[in-house]
């Protein structure tokens, strides 16, 4: 196995800003995620968290499961053997965690969508375009969210979630 590195090493460290240890990502097409042990299919654009395994309900048959990196040969090897795509895409993203009292205006420079919880409450995933870079944007908690995004373009999010924090700090 190779040992993965982040694009994000050497940047600036950043209150609020987490570049998230390696984990296991595979992008599966399926009506239910049952299969792998994953309690209850959320409704489209929400996570199904169950344990250390998150599912991502992306499109009407599309999710992304995440999972640590210590998993990933069982949990592949499982989802290879009930879908028909399953596919280990852990290689190409990066989870970045952006949390704190001014998360929403952070996340608001470069995301045009309303964060506010009642519109986008805890639980929901969904891809949406971060300035010019595509992400998948998961809140996780009232002030936290996670952001997966491809490795080639987590040096310019973390930069500009740098710049839109620094009128706070």
């Amino acid at each position: 196995m190779v040992e993965r590195t982040s694009s994000l090493t050497g940047l600036t460290p950043v209150p609020g800003l987490v570049a998230l240890p390696p984990a296991t990502r595979i992008s599966l097409r399926s009506s239910d995620v049952a299969a792998l042990g994953i309690a209850g299919v959320g409704a489209i654009n929400t996570a199904v968290v169950s344990g250390v395994t998150a599912a991502l309900h992306l499109g009407p048959d599309e999710w992304l499961v995440i999972a640590p990196e210590a998993q990933g040969a069982a949990l592949m090897a499982g989802a290879a053997a009930r879908f028909a795509s399953a596919v280990d895409v852990s290689h190409r993203s990066v989870g970045i965690e952006v949390s704190g009292p001014h998360v929403i205006e952070m996340l608001a420079a470069f995301v045009a969508l309303d964060l506010a919880e009642a519109a986008f409450p805890c639980g929901m995933a969904t891809r949406t375009l971060f300035g010019k870079a595509e992400i998948i944007l998961w809140r996780i908690a009232v002030r936290t969210f996670r952001i997966e995004v491809w490795r080639s373009f987590a040096p310019y999010v973390w930069q500009c979630l740098e710049e839109s924090g620094r009128e706070f700090t």
